[in-house]
């Protein structure tokens, strides 16, 4: 059976692509999910504006984070933490807290966007990456300072 694929299937075809697959697991799985539709004519039609309308929404998305990458880059967080020994933190600064702090300079970022491989536990200056977009990361600044 050929379907047109509406959303990317990993292992299978990306967006708008038409490809031939097995009639119980398009009747079984892709159609119910709407992750495909029957290759007919009309649906061809339907799927290639979806698609040009999906792409016009990518750009506008990738450009507005790549504007927000460039005011990102510039910015330095400071975190003042109760330390004990060897510069230790009580505690660690998480993406959570990253998040906060740039939320109250006014920028939005979901902390699901922001990537420490591990909390911060120790004092220092550090860069945290960004991902604001599949293809737009960028470094924030974050110090992290004892507190008097």
């Amino acid at each position: 059976m050929e379907v047109i694929l509406r959303e990317d299937v990993e292992k299978l075809g990306s967006r708008g692509s038409v490809v031939k697959v097995a009639a119980g697991y398009a009747r079984n799985f892709l159609l119910p999910k709407r992750l495909a539709v029957p290759a007919t004519e009309s649906n061809r039609k339907i799927v290639e504006q979806e698609r040009e309308a999906y792409l016009r929404r990518e750009a506008s998305a990738k450009n507005e984070a790549e504007s927000l990458a460039q005011l990102l880059s510039n910015v330095t967080l400071t975190f003042r933490q109760r330390v004990g020994e060897n510069n230790q933190l009580f505690g660690s600064v998480t993406a959570k807290d990253i998040a906060d702090a740039l939320e109250a300079q006014r920028f939005h970022i979901d902390r699901r966007k922001i990537h420490l491989d591990e909390p911060i536990r120790t004092v220092g200056q550090f860069k945290v990456s960004l991902r604001l977009h599949r293809d737009v990361s960028t470094d924030v600044n974050v110090v992290v300072e004892p507190e008097q």
